[in-house]
């Protein structure tokens, strides 16, 4: 049975997954990409970024760190993503509707991701066997649509923190690596405003340290 995943999702001391301000030159806010220090130099990330660019693969780094990253794409099949980690266009799509996603032409997922929205819009498909599709129905329905296409396999959510937020509400989420980052923010995109997560029956299972981050495992009791 296809179970709902968080995987390497990073966060700040002080709770913030995204800085402020996300825009097309900052897609992870203001600061927001320091979230993301453990895993740029894994031997996991670095191939992940020779394949979207058609680049050299780096060395990469292995260990802690990169056990997580790789384990992060081990058995998953179809994703689910809010809409502002598709892209940083509010309200209807443009008319020519030619935002395709932050990756280019080939985005690293190489199945089906459903984006959450309000606003309706074609599905596409990319190279690399990538298709978004585009959910406007809300978050059951989207995992409805996921676990239709997993064959098995599990469904992972990319994010963001309102997405994840919404899932967690709804006790949807099985299991949830979060990489704690030494990195403080001060604003932005906040994971747990408004959640207990012991309430909602999540424990912390596991918590493996490296020098780049606390890497924090809860699981549903």
């Amino acid at each position: 049975m296809s179970k709902v995943k968080v995987l390497c999702y990073s966060v700040s001391m002080d709770g913030f997954a995204a800085g402020p301000d996300q825009s097309l030159e900052n897609p992870m806010g203001v600061g927001g990409m320091a979230l993301h220090a453990w895993v740029l130099p894994t031997k996991t990330f670095q191939a992940m970024h020779s394949e979207m660019t058609g680049s050299a693969p780096g060395e990469g780094t292995t260990g802690v760190d990169n056990d997580f990253a790789s384990k992060g794409f081990e058995n998953i099949g179809p994703w689910i993503l809010g809409r502002n980690m598709f892209g940083p266009i509010r309200g209807a799509w443009k008319a020519d509707e030619s935002w395709e996603g932050w990756w280019g032409e080939t985005p690293p997922y190489h199945s089906d991701v459903f984006v959450l929205t309000h606003h309706p819009r074609k599905s596409i498909e990319m190279k690399g066997g990538t298709v978004f599709h585009f959910v406007t129905d809300g978050i059951e329905s989207a995992l409805k649509k996921a676990k239709a296409a997993a064959k098995g396999k599990d469904i992972r959510i990319g994010g963001g923190a309102s997405t994840i937020r919404q899932y967690l509400t709804a006790k949807l989420i099985d299991e949830m690596h979060l990489a704690l980052a030494p990195v403080v923010l001060g604003a932005g995109e906040p994971l747990f405003a408004g959640l207990n997560l012991p309430a909602l029956g999540y424990e912390c299972s596991k918590y493996t340290p490296s020098e780049n981050a606390a890497h924090l495992v809860f699981r549903k009791k």
